[in-house]
């Protein structure tokens, strides 16, 4: 388990996270999250399912899609050291997308039960962490209201050559 927890704190300092968090942090976290592997086409998770996990994409690429098996429109691609799942971690709704992965893929995730279980014993950490996850909200929320604007203005021939 020593080398697993090396693992995953370096992986950890090698993310978004690494913003805010300490090595003393970094093992806190470390002992309290899992590594999972994917396969190329496995699903991390289904829309409409409710898991209250985050996910860092460790390595590899994962697609969120909409639509069932077979009938799959990819929405984005996420890469390494971008986060997955972070609404339905922070407000326990359903997941609004599915995500597969794009050839193998590792994935390092933080269930809420596990990580809520750190308020008393490490504040700190617990605040970094809901730090990063609304960075990356906060991120994903403007770069969506930038195509919306480029749609928009595409749509209605306004503001540029189309």
């Amino acid at each position: 388990m020593g080398d697993l927890k090396a693992d995953l704190c370096d992986i950890v300092q090698h993310s978004p996270m690494a913003l805010d968090i300490s090595e003393q942090d970094c093992q806190v976290l470390a002992g309290i999250a899992e590594m999972h592997n994917l396969t190329d086409n496995e699903v991390l998770f289904e829309e409409g399912v409710t898991d209250n996990t985050v996910y860092l994409i460790v390595g590899g690429r994962l697609a969120v899609t909409k639509g069932g098996e077979g009938n799959r429109t990819t929405l984005h691609v996420l890469e390494q050291g971008d986060l997955a799942g972070e609404m339905s971690f922070i407000d326990g709704t359903p997941h609004s997308a599915t995500l597969v992965a794009h050839g193998d893929a590792k994935v390092l995730s933080l269930k809420r039960d596990r990580f809520e279980s750190l308020l008393q014993s490490h504040p700190v950490v617990v605040y970094h962490v809901m730090r990063t996850i609304v960075r990356t909200v906060h991120s994903t929320l403007k770069r969506m209201n930038m195509q919306y604007i480029e749609m928009t203005n595409y749509i209605s021939k306004s503001h540029g050559r189309y």
